[in-house]
């Protein structure tokens, strides 16, 4: 059997720990580790460099070289032939800076294959992709993790030129749709606390006062339940703290939660 490191699958470690657990070099993204005859590699989409693809339980993952074309050397060689090479490989990803989870041992799915990326300073060349699957299957990753990364690459595009930004759209376009398989806590919501609080409404939005603005297919008037204070945060799901909103209502308080909305709304059930 192979090295087993001490922390678990799933665990979130810093970069002090995973250096010292696998007795690994602290720099790149490839790094053989001779002391446990290992390849650690690290997925780090918050670095903008290297665009790494989950397609579901497959980790497309790039190979190591910031200029020029790659070449199938060096770690990337360890890589490709780590079906042969007895040397296991563990995957950690990072979708907050200095936090690294755990992904377990993974292997190649199919062969190796070029596709054009550009380099550190943005001129395309050929980079070597390594489909690869986790050993145990457990590729999810808590929900919140992967909302607070997406929300921080908005954040970058949105502040990006209209040139840059138009750019990188078009880099990035493609006919496969990454995706994730995510651990989520769900809250089961009471029905009849959501239908009460739909029929008090009485066919009116809580917060903008207006009339539903569409009737759904039993003919009654559409509206969203919300909790004033979100569930997540504490929230009860009680008749004081649920309200019956339109969706463009709904959304807003899920984007913006003005704290003037929250008081009025609250106020109304009061």
């Amino acid at each position: 059997m192979g090295f087993i490191p001490s922390f678990s699958v799933g665990a979130t470690v810093t970069h002090q720990e995973l250096c010292s657990e696998f007795k690994c070099g602290n720099m790149g993204g490839m790094r053989r580790s001779h002391a446990t005859n290992t390849l650690v590699i690290i997925s780090d989409p918050t670095k903008a460099l290297y665009d790494d693809i989950w397609y579901g339980n497959e980790l497309h993952y790039t190979g190591m070289g910031k200029s020029g074309n790659q070449t199938l050397s060096s770690q990337n060689r360890t890589l490709a032939e780590s079906d042969t090479n007895g040397i296991d490989v563990h995957l950690f990803e990072v979708l907050k800076p200095t936090q690294y989870i755990y992904h377990g041992v993974v292997k190649l799915c199919s062969s190796p294959y070029q596709e054009t990326q550009n380099d550190d300073d943005g001129i395309p060349r050929k980079v070597w992709m390594f489909p690869l699957t986790i050993v145990n299957q457990n590729t999810a990753v808590r929900a919140e993790s992967l909302t607070n990364y997406v929300t921080a690459k908005e954040k970058k595009a949105k502040e990006l030129p209209s040139t840059i930004l138009e750019k990188r759209a078009k880099e990035h376009s493609s006919n496969r749709v990454a995706n994730r398989y995510v651990n989520l806590k769900v809250y089961v919501r009471d029905p009849y606390v959501s239908e009460y609080a739909k029929r008090r409404a009485n066919g009116v939005c809580q917060l903008c006062g207006k009339p539903a603005p569409f009737r759904d297919n039993d003919e009654k008037p559409f509206l969203e339940t919300h909790h004033i204070i979100w569930l997540a945060d504490g929230g009860a799901d009680s008749l004081e703290n649920t309200v019956a909103l339109c969706p463009n209502c709904h959304r807003k308080m899920h984007i913006v939660n003005d704290s003037a909305d929250v008081k009025a709304l609250l106020k109304k059930n009061s």
